[in-house]
């Protein structure tokens, strides 16, 4: 693996989010599951069936819940800035046709964590507070607890709250819309 001092001194050159999306529409990353995250190109963790149905079952909840007043997009693109374009595994976006451009906006991001939790509670989270998203949830595998970050303020969201398996939590943006985690984590 390399390292930054084997380069030294010479420095790699993240990738910006147009050259990405250039090379993702030459067909660069066919059959790659790949996301880009502060100019690294990052392969995506393998699904096993305990965060795979997580993500269905809390796709199917919020679906119920929130259409037609919200998108619900599951493990798709969402723009966070000129070098991060993540795939959350659930992004609540604002109604709208994204056939043109990836959405820039989002309600709510969650990323359902098993083997990722340091890179969804350093990086991502840090992302999308500098992306200025509102809410950022991480449903945790192995504790089934909910963490919720609120408030963004440069890259750190200010509020911080965990949401234990039989408590409910409810959106910032629907705030008649409440979810325990038991509902969708397995």
């Amino acid at each position: 693996m390399l390292s930054e001092d084997q380069l030294a001194p010479d420095r790699h050159r993240p990738l910006e989010r147009g050259e990405y999306d250039q090379l993702v529409a030459a067909g660069a990353f066919s059959g790659e599951r790949v996301e880009l995250l502060e100019g690294v190109l990052v392969q995506l963790s393998p699904q096993g069936p305990f965060h795979a149905s997580a993500v269905q079952r809390l796709a199917e909840v919020l679906t119920l819940r929130l259409v037609p007043r919200a998108t619900i997009r599951v493990q798709l693109p969402f723009i966070a800035g000129s070098k991060s374009e993540p795939k959350p595994d659930i992004a609540i976006v604002p109604r709208g046709t994204y056939a043109e451009s990836h959405p820039r906006q989002a309600l709510l991001v969650i990323e359902v964590s098993e083997t990722s939790s340091v890179k969804d509670r350093e990086l991502k989270q840090e992302i999308y507070a500098h992306a200025g998203i509102l809410e950022y949830w991480i449903a945790d595998l192995k504790t089934r607890e909910i963490e919720v970050f609120r408030s963004p303020s440069a890259g750190r969201y200010q509020q911080v709250k965990r949401v234990a398996p039989g408590e409910s939590i409810e959106l910032g943006a629907f705030p008649d819309v409440q979810l325990t985690p038991s509902e969708f984590l397995p």
